[in-house]
């Protein structure tokens, strides 16, 4: 059995036992080497998955922020030893909440500023949420920006944040959350464009990627797939992505961290263009020193005991993306591999060693990703030439 086969024969089966619908496809060298698609968009009008099937990113919207970040990088914009409040004065008096042996906090001054590179490499002390002091307030000052501006944007979040103490020192730990919305701050604060903006001209206009985007548009809505939350016993239940509202053509939201919807062909152009060294169809994009710079380990000891888990082992990481330190462990891809996941499914790993790239999506809930993601990436690296 080719490993073509192989992956035809997993994703059958897949779509049987776990979502409704996914597609996936590997490249190497600009060629592709697999491309398939299962089951449906949706189960109830059996619609089902093609080439043209759109799929929400959540996660895996923060590669293509931390790439378009970088672009800005190596074009002088900022170093990543700048203090963040350069770019957002009101983050110059960061507080730490020091949680104390009794349960309570003292709120004291960082040790140093939130730097660029602590948001890039979830170092600055705000996560996704908890019961703690820091992720109570934040939860405080977001219902508090609702209600006095109704939608705001991320410039309004990013001020609205700043009077929010942080968990730890920054640098010191890892914590998985807001540093990549300050990352699509800095795309906006540095070119003087909407999120949206720079990566339409800069990214998915070069790149051909005429189905990405934040907001729908043209025929996106309709070719969306629907998520759904599988039950124990295998019942589908058609669901909603937690960030649907933000697709709506009036949302102003453009998140860092997720909200970008896209199809299996757009993201593997970008994954391609990254995978050779930054260059697409002789139209280079980024510097191959720089992808390299995003795709080396960034955490200490300490920080990637924060960082590691089952599904991450093995892995380190970079600006904004896992990556891979020691293959022997868990993959047949090269040293500096690297990716990241979203919440509902979506997956992509790339590695430049090979100028190859795999990138595999669904939406469902749990999404199963350490099942589904480490098996279909060793079936696609066994088919590089």
């Amino acid at each position: 059995m080719s490993a073509q086969q192989a992956m035809d024969a997993f994703l059958s089966r897949h779509v049987q036992q776990g979502p409704a619908g996914c597609g996936c496809a590997v490249a190497q060298n600009g060629e592709i080497l697999y491309e398939g698609y299962y089951g449906y968009a949706n189960l109830e009008q059996k619609t089902p998955i093609t080439a043209d099937t759109i799929y929400r990113q959540f996660s895996s919207t923060k590669v293509v922020i931390c790439t378009a970040a970088m672009m800005l990088y190596e074009r002088g914009k900022f170093l990543l030893n700048d203090p963040i409040y350069a770019y957002f004065p009101e983050w110059r008096n960061t507080q730490v909440a020091e949680e104390q042996p009794d349960g309570t906090y003292l709120i004291r001054p960082v040790k140093r500023p939130i730097q660029v590179r602590d948001c890039f490499t979830m170092s600055m002390g705000i996560g996704y949420g908890g019961e703690d002091y820091t992720h109570r307030m934040m939860q405080q000052v977001r219902d508090e920006l609702s209600a006095t501006v109704g939608d705001y944007t991320l410039r309004d979040d990013i001020r609205a944040m700043a009077q929010v103490p942080v968990r730890f020192d920054p640098g010191s730990r890892w914590l998985y959350g807001f540093g990549h919305e300050l990352v699509a701050g800095m795309i906006e604060a540095a070119s003087g464009m909407k999120v949206s903006e720079f990566l339409q001209k800069e990214i998915f206009e070069p790149l051909g990627m005429t189905s990405t985007g934040y907001r729908y548009f043209g025929d996106t809505r309709q070719r969306m797939v629907t998520p759904y939350l599988r039950h124990e016993d295998g019942r589908m239940e058609p669901t909603t992505g937690m960030f649907d509202a933000r697709h709506e053509p009036e949302a102003k939201y453009e998140a860092g961290g997720a909200g970008l919807f896209s199809t299996v062909r757009d993201y593997l152009a970008f994954s391609q263009m990254l995978a050779c060294g930054g260059v697409y169809r002789g139209q280079r994009l980024i510097g191959r020193k720089t992808i390299d710079l995003m795709r080396q380990n960034h955490l200490s000891d300490r920080q990637l005991q924060d960082f590691t888990n089952s599904y991450l082992d093995g892995y380190g990481y970079g600006l904004g993306v896992r990556t891979l330190m020691d293959p022997g462990r868990v993959a047949n891809t090269s040293v500096g591999e690297f990716g990241w996941t979203g919440y509902m499914g979506t997956y992509v790993a790339i590695d430049p060693s090979e100028r190859a790239s795999v990138v595999y999506m669904h939406n469902l809930i749990p999404n199963m990703e350490e099942y589904t993601h480490h098996r279909v990436r060793n079936i696609a690296f066994g088919m590089l030439k």
